[in-house]
């Protein structure tokens, strides 16, 4: 993906005009922005898209037509690297708090896509025109109605991204991801590793993912209690890149509410997703061959929580297994 950089000379040099979508989150937040992507290049086409996000995107911005350049944010404690009125266009996609609408103001874009917000005089924020915020909504369909708003034409459910060119470690697998950045949505061991070995028993080949770092431990004990090999523990092996090919040619994708979810909601393949903290009214799958488990009753919803929210570890590993036999690609 091509690192944006300021143009030298004016807007009007004959360089396309710039859009600037802000969104300065993770894989998933990203994958459920890309319904309103896609409308804003279609309603801005002769427009450069420049996703502001995360460095470590880069990979996966390369499959999603819609952006043609990446500007590397890593959060909103520093203002943009861009002179005011270089922007012709900037979209908010990230939220509607005083941090984002000061990064889109210091822009002073021509023409700004964002939520109505009040003036805010002590952090030098104007009012913002645009339709009111909307909390327990889907997040996918968050970010299509705004852009709708504003005379694009976004589909919440057109989710879809390109397929990596480079072939994938393994396909046709019953890939078990263990990541998870917060132990709010940490799946016991135990349950993945049970799920794991049946699956394995069903004479499937399974793969176990997951971060090199922090899930390499949980990925080699899930796979240990599976019976499964040490080449069958993927996690800390694959870039960003393989990961999304390993996901879009697996049979199934076991994972709590994670961005390997929206991958597989990305490639529409089948998934079993484990819901903990986060309700799946505002982050749950398009429609498609995706089950979603969870005991909403028992939600306590801290997403920063350090041990397994009580939604989560209501779901036992009968009920993945069941719905993972149910929906898995034959092979």
């Amino acid at each position: 993906m091509r690192t944006f950089a300021e143009p030298a000379a004016r807007p009007d040099s004959g360089r396309p005009p710039t859009l600037l979508a802000l969104r300065a989150l993770k894989l998933g937040d990203l994958l459920v922005a890309v319904p309103a992507l896609k409308a804003l290049k279609r309603a801005y086409p002769d427009h450069e898209l420049v996703y502001a996000g995360p460095a470590w995107l880069a990979p996966v911005l390369e499959l999603i037509p819609a952006v043609d350049a990446h500007l590397p944010t890593p959060g909103l404690d520093d203002l943009l690297p861009l002179r005011p009125h270089m922007i012709d266009v900037a979209a908010n996609l990230h939220g509607n708090g005083p941090e984002s609408r000061r990064i889109i103001s210091a822009l002073q874009p021509r023409h700004r896509i964002v939520h109505s917000a009040p003036a805010d005089p002590t952090a030098g924020l104007e009012a913002d025109d645009g339709p009111g915020w909307q909390d327990g909504v889907l997040e996918r369909h968050r970010w299509a109605r705004l852009v709708n708003a504003f005379g694009a034409d976004a589909d919440k459910d057109d989710v879809g991204i390109l397929v990596p060119a480079a072939p994938p470690p393994v396909e046709g697998a019953a890939v078990v991801h263990v990541g998870a950045f917060y132990g709010s949505r940490q799946w016991p061991v135990g349950r993945f590793a049970a799920v794991a070995r049946s699956l394995a028993g069903d004479g499937m080949r399974v793969v176990v993912t997951g971060d090199g770092g922090r899930d390499l431990p949980r990925a080699r004990a899930v796979a240990e209690a599976a019976g499964l090999s040490e080449a069958d523990v993927l996690a800390g092996s694959l870039d960003l890149t393989g990961f999304a090919a390993t996901i879009a040619a697996a049979a199934v994708v076991v994972t709590a509410d994670t961005g390997a979810a929206h991958l597989a909601s990305a490639y529409g393949t089948p998934s079993v997703v484990i819901f903990g903290p986060a309700p799946p009214e505002e982050w749950g799958p398009p429609p498609g061959p995706h089950v979603v488990l969870t005991e909403a009753r028992l939600r306590r919803g801290d997403a920063f929580a350090s041990d397994p929210d009580p939604a989560l570890l209501a779901v036992d590993a009968h009920q993945v297994l069941d719905a993972a036999r149910r929906v898995h690609r034959p092979r």
